[in-house]
C-alpha cells in the first residue's frame, strides 16, 4: 500500500489577497494624492533659493522680488502662493525669503488632508 504524505499547503488564500490588494490601492491613491503637494513644496523652495542666489536681485526691492517669483511661479504652474505671500527679510546684508502656507488635499467625499507647509531660504 502505498502512504501518501499531506504536506501543509503554502501560499496565501484569496481573502487575504484581496485584502492586501485593498490596502495596496488605498496606499496608492493615496500617494498620488500627496505627492503634487510636496512636488510644488520642492518647487517653491528652489524657485526662493534661486532668487535669492540671483546677483541681479541682490538690492532689488521688494516688488521686484515678489513679481519675479510670480513669474516664475507661472512657469512651474504654482497656485497655492503668489508673491504677496513671501515675507522679505535683509539681515547682515543678505536677503532672507520665506513663506508659510497651508495645502487641503480632498481624500473622499467630505475627508480632506490640511497639510502645513513652511519655506524658508538659508
Amino acid at each position: 500500500m502505498y502512504r501518501m504524505t499531506i504536506q501543509k499547503q503554502k501560499g496565501i488564500s484569496l481573502s487575504s489577497l484581496l485584502i492586501w490588494s485593498l490596502i495596496l490601492i488605498l496606499g496608492a491613491i493615496f500617494g498620488m494624492k500627496l505627492v503634487p503637494a510636496y512636488i510644488e513644496h520642492a518647487a517653491i523652495k528652489k524657485h526662493l533659493t534661486a532668487i535669492v542666489q540671483d546677483t541681479n536681485l541682490q538690492n532689488a526691492d521688494p516688488n521686484q522680488i515678489r513679481l519675479t517669483f510670480n513669474k516664475r511661479a507661472q512657469v512651474d504652474n504654482i497656485k497655492t502662493i503668489s508673491g504677496q505671500d513671501i515675507k522679505i527679510k535683509r539681515e547682515n546684508g543678505r536677503t532672507i525669503l520665506s513663506t508659510k502656507y497651508t495645502t487641503k488635499i480632498p481624500l473622499a467625499s467630505n475627508v480632506s488632508l490640511s497639510i502645513d507647509f513652511e519655506a524658508t531660504t538659508d
